[in-house]
């Protein structure tokens, strides 16, 4: 289906994908600004635990508009388009894109 957690048959398999994609974004602008826990702690103002999780992928505590957050905290616009769906997919599709 090209996502994991609707194949592993969870009911919020969207809301999950899209919390992936934001933190590989997030991971990808800390390991980009070559930021140690401690200076990311500071940046995000989380925990170092915390911290550990997101680089990790363990988002359970991270909604994706705590995520959209954090990538503002990197100095980065987020916008948000709304569009008709896809005649191709059977329901509205969420992704993330990234502009380097």
């Amino acid at each position: 289906s090209g996502n994991v957690f609707a194949d592993l048959g969870y009911e919020d398999s969207a809301e999950r994908k899209l919390r992936v994609q934001l933190a590989l974004r997030v991971n990808e602008m800390i390991k980009e600004h070559k930021l140690t826990q401690a200076k990311v702690t500071a940046l995000l103002g989380i925990p170092q635990p915390h911290v550990s999780e997101l680089k990790n992928y363990k988002l359970n505590r991270f909604s994706s508009e705590r995520l959209l957050h954090f990538i503002t905290l990197f100095d980065r616009d987020v916008e948000i388009l709304i569009r008709p769906k896809a005649p191709e997919h059977a329901t509205g599709l969420m992704s993330v894109l990234a502009v380097v």
